[in-house]
């Protein structure tokens, strides 16, 4: 199945963030549940953003979902430094209370992860307090394999419950990589990981107060109720003070100094010939350059025919433009056609670079890859 390239979507650290706000979020989820819909929803925070940055299957597995929220206050902050119109931190788990309010059919809901006993006790306490969200079972399936938490029996059991949205909780590599492996096999229109939702609706971990998340300082929370996680914040925080350095910045430059010179006029050639297409991108690329690409990429999509990219004259890429090439590009290694890129413009390639997505350039890469040749961040 194609993207949706009518989304509006920016590249932030390699990944694609849908600029949603809250309301917004609930109501695709909704929506796509009432549906029938698929909206495979992930949730990346900084964290995901810096284990997406050497794990290239993690990151596909965000090109590859219907909708990607913010869920991470240092986004939010790299998204206002680049002039990226990202409304407002979505949380996961805030976006899970907001689907509990009353409506007039529950959302069905079916847990799948978490330690021995919460699944269910989440369950539980969900159909005794919510009126949005409806419990209609759970899976514990331990510790082990990805394979083995695969088998047919238990992807039989998932859908044998009717369930309109499954929660995922394995912890975010191993429970997105469960999710790519079987999202084919699953009926449940809305597929998302939200982590410790599980352990929030059970009771066994108090969430933070959500003064905590909007001024960024929700980590300490996390830190006091789990401290086993105060390595993997401390990690993040060198690693993202390195990407702020050489990569957000140089972005920042880039765009303050862009706005006292003249830009190069923004245009789009797509040429088709027998067995192969053509799409020659030139000038500088900005949001307000988007709305006639939809289309040219929508089209690109489902034409089987080889597609080259002519970059040489593209000066200047932002993070919209690169937010929707990454959903073409994954679709077209997936579908075992990746494009060709004839050349590229140094000053295209640094765009690319620092928004962490020269994985793009590499001809012949194969899904879940590092782009040979590539620089990565």
């Amino acid at each position: 199945m194609a993207p949706d390239f009518s989304r509006d979507v920016h590249c932030i650290l390699g990944l694609p963030f849908d600029a949603i706000d809250m309301d917004g979020a609930v109501a695709k989820v909704r929506a796509a549940a009432a549906s029938g819909n698929r909206c495979f929803l992930s949730t990346p925070n900084l964290n995901f953003a810096i284990a997406a940055q050497s794990n290239s299957q993690f990151r596909d597995s965000v090109l590859h979902s219907d909708l990607n929220i913010a869920d991470g206050m240092p986004l939010i902050w790299v998204a206002k430094l680049l002039g990226i119109p990202m409304p407002e931190r979505v949380a996961g788990s805030t976006l899970f209370e907001r689907l509990r309010e009353r409506t007039a059919t529950p959302i069905k809901v079916f847990f799948f992860g978490g330690p021995d006993g919460v699944a269910a006790r989440a369950c539980e306490q969900l159909n005794a307090r919510s009126q949005g969200l409806r419990c209609v079972g759970f899976d514990a399936p331990g510790f082990g394999s990805i394979e083995d938490m695969s088998g047919a029996d238990r992807i039989a059991r998932i859908n044998a419950s009717a369930a309109d949205f499954l929660v995922v909780s394995l912890g975010a590599q191993k429970g997105q990589a469960w999710i790519e492996r079987n999202l084919d096999r699953l009926h449940t229109p809305v597929v998302s990981h939200l982590g410790a939702v599980v352990n929030f609706v059970a009771g066994t971990v108090r969430q933070s107060p959500s003064w905590m998340g909007r001024i960024g300082f929700e980590w300490l929370w996390r830190i006091k109720e789990e401290p086993a996680l105060w390595r993997r914040y401390a990690n993040d925080a060198m690693v993202f003070g390195r990407l702020l350095l050489t990569r957000v910045v140089p972005q920042v430059f880039v765009r303050c100094f862009a706005r006292s010179t003249r830009r190069e006029q923004a245009t789009c050639n797509f040429t088709k010939g027998v067995d192969s297409m053509k799409l020659t991108l030139s000038g500088a690329w900005t949001a307000n350059d988007i709305a006639p690409l939809r289309s040219v990429l929508a089209e690109a999509a489902v034409d089987r025919r080889r597609l080259t990219l002519d970059l040489r004259n593209l000066s200047h890429a932002d993070p919209a433009l690169i937010g929707l090439l990454s959903l073409l590009w994954l679709h077209l290694v997936r579908e075992g056609r990746p494009w060709s890129c004839l050349s590229i413009h140094p000053a295209g390639r640094r765009c690319l670079r620092n928004a962490c997505a020269e994985y793009m350039l590499d001809p012949g890469i194969a899904p879940g890859a590092l782009a040979k040749g590539s620089v990565p961040c």
